[in-house]
């Protein structure tokens, strides 16, 4: 399956840092945390990425146009017959990665319907570039198919900064709030499984996924939740950069599955 992630942010909360780069390419550990979250869906399988770019898109452009030179040990022969040999190997030697050029201004659900016509299957994994998690993508898709909604996300219990989610019991979400009023209550992970009927209910470039789409869907019983309980962590703030970057520097990174 592809997984499509979102890529094209300002990360205004991460000014320090998003001045220079998109907030995909703040590392952690030395790597960008989109290598991270990539690596995640590889190690259970699904290794065909489209990334849909926006802010700084270049840099990400660069990144991976540059991958093997910047990740191998090489011999150069300088002059005019110039060679380049490779000497080192990579577990994404067997990556496919879409750069996609989704515009600075649009919004997320707009990003999403640009990469709509990339993808051939009937459903697909959607994320962001900014969260980690050892979520079972397996698990996840297993209650997709069994609920047959239009998009079926991740919900976990950190402190309520995102959105409310309420979920009858079998998966089903009854309602979806972007204010949150309760730090008990799940919100979205981010880890979701999409239909591609989700391009009938996008407007447009200026469509947002989460407060125009998701609470429509959930109104119409076509929004379900594969609730999560093990680690998940978003990267908004330089204090949320630095608590991944030191369990990665400790070894002690649980969303290292691979």
């Amino acid at each position: 399956m592809k997984t499509v992630i979102i890529c094209g942010g300002l990360g205004t909360r991460l000014r320090e840092e998003t001045e220079f780069r998109p907030k995909p390419m703040v590392p952690i550990g030395g790597r960008p945390i989109l290598w991270h979250i990539m690596k995640g869906f590889a190690s259970q399988g699904h290794k065909d990425f489209i990334l849909c770019l926006g802010y700084k898109g270049g840099v990400i452009r660069d990144y991976f146009r540059n991958y093997q030179w910047n990740t191998s040990d090489v011999t150069l022969r300088l002059g005019r017959t110039a060679k380049i040999e490779y000497h080192t190997q990579h577990t994404e030697e067997d990556w496919t990665v879409t750069l996609l050029e989704t515009g600075e201004e649009t919004m997320t659900g707009g990003r999403l319907a640009r990469a709509l016509p990339h993808i051939t299957d009937e459903e697909f994994f959607f994320t962001y570039g900014d969260g980690l998690s050892d979520v079972s993508l397996s698990n996840l898709l297993k209650r997709h198919h069994e609920r047959g909604s239009v998009v079926t996300v991740t919900a976990v219990r950190p402190p309520g900064r995102f959105g409310d989610i309420v979920i009858r019991e079998g998966g089903e979400v009854t309602s979806f709030d972007e204010k949150p009023k309760a730090e008990t209550s799940p919100i979205n992970g981010g880890f979701m499984v999409l239909s591609k009927k989700i391009g009938d209910y996008i407007s447009g470039d200026s469509c947002i996924f989460e407060s125009d789409v998701l609470p429509q869907l959930a109104k119409q019983g076509k929004l379900s939740a594969y609730e999560h309980h093990g680690f998940w962590q978003c990267m908004d703030t330089q204090r949320e950069q630095d608590l991944l970057d030191g369990l990665w520097r400790s070894g002690k990174s649980p969303w290292r599955t691979w």
